[in-house]
């Protein structure tokens, strides 16, 4: 079998060829231009007979059930269990990145689990799964499997989730994100010199996908930022950051800042303190953020959504566990306040479990 007649490897939509008979891949504003067999900077997208394809549709670097809260997802469906899964590679070369075995791998047994996207659908469906995320690495790359499984799940009344860098071009943009139920983005930082130095990458299209998300879509989505020490936690820069989601995405936008630990090439770096993690949360709810929230420690305001009327405590979490729910049909059982997000009748109660799925058996 040749290697374009393996199944894994799929035509795909966006690219063009150039006058010097490069092909560029027009995903996103990376704009790799490939020789025949070069990959891009993704890895998983690949000149093949003049044409860009796929090289890694219906090929999975492992399938888990987690809670929503993990992704982190703290308004869409609290309690919930997801399905989630990744492939391997990524458009961004973040030097902290936290999944670099699979977001930089460039080996194919990463890829050990295969799934079709009906396959996806009825293990979600069978295991009382609410949601598919993807995730590990950034769906963007392999976004033509990642469509065909929303497809998928939407048959089986199943919703789709994204934990996304946002870094794409317009029209897979609004091709790839419209059909999504929820997104978790990550905003990086809120200078072009971090994303130029630190991920390889650009602000400005990060900004472009949240605006597109907020004013042309029905998606949820809530925003994290990693916050890593004399890098991105200046009190200028969270003003600047906050300042601008209140004014353009308005104030019901979740932010989660994570604390950083050293890895990948980003090893000198010392972990996130508690102090500066509280001190960026008291920031962005100054500028006028409802939902600010704390990742990768544990403090129990942090956790917590507070209703924004009457400052009752509407979900009180313990790390992804939920200890206490006052909320019916979304709204607060104190003063009756809408809390933004996706809510159902009642909470989930998955917990903090985290299961894996052997897809052989679908």
């Amino acid at each position: 079998m040749s290697e374009n007649e393996q199944p894994w490897i799929v035509p795909t939509e966006h690219w063009q060829t150039l006058e010097d008979g490069r092909v560029q891949c027009d995903i996103c504003p990376r704009e790799c231009r490939l020789r025949e067999g070069q990959r891009g900077f993704c890895f998983v997208r690949q000149n093949l007979g003049g044409e860009v394809v796929l090289t890694t549709y219906g090929r999975s670097s492992g399938f888990c059930i987690d809670p929503i809260e993990k992704k982190p997802l703290n308004h869409f469906y609290p309690g919930t269990p997801v399905l989630s899964f990744g492939t391997a590679g990524c458009n961004l070369g973040c030097k902290f990145c936290q999944n670099w075995d699979i977001s930089k791998s460039r080996e194919f047994d990463t890829l050990a689990d295969q799934a079709s996207p009906e396959a996806i659908a009825k293990a979600a469906a069978d295991s009382g799964c609410t949601s598919v995320a993807f995730t590990y690495n950034d769906p963007v790359i392999f976004m033509e499997y990642a469509i065909d499984c929303i497809d998928a799940c939407k048959e089986m009344g199943i919703k789709t989730v994204a934990v996304t860098a946002g870094y794409i071009k317009d029209a897979p943009r609004r091709q790839f994100y419209s059909k999504l139920d929820a997104a978790n983005v990550d905003l990086k930082a809120f200078t072009d010199d971090f994303y130029r130095k630190i991920t390889f990458s650009e602000l400005q299209p990060v900004l472009d996908s949240l605006l597109y998300l907020k004013h042309e879509t029905d998606v949820w989505f809530e925003l994290t930022t990693l916050v890593i020490p004399d890098e991105n936690d200046s009190t200028e820069e969270v003003e600047q950051m906050s300042q601008w989601v209140v004014e353009n995405l308005g104030p019901d936008v979740p932010m989660h800042f994570s604390a950083f630990h050293p890895d990948f090439k980003m090893r000198d770096k010392p972990r996130t303190s508690p102090e500066t993690l509280k001190r960026v949360r008291e920031i962005a709810m100054k500028n006028g953020v409802r939902y600010a929230y704390l990742g990768n420690i544990h403090d129990a305001d942090g956790d917590t959504t507070f209703c924004p009327g009457c400052n009752a405590p509407v979900i009180i979490r313990d790390w992804y566990e939920l200890n206490g729910y006052a909320l019916h049909n979304g709204r607060c059982l104190k003063c009756d306040t809408q809390i933004a997000g996706r809510f159902g009748e009642g909470p989930g109660d998955w917990g903090r479990k985290r299961q894996r799925v052997d897809m052989r058996t679908y």
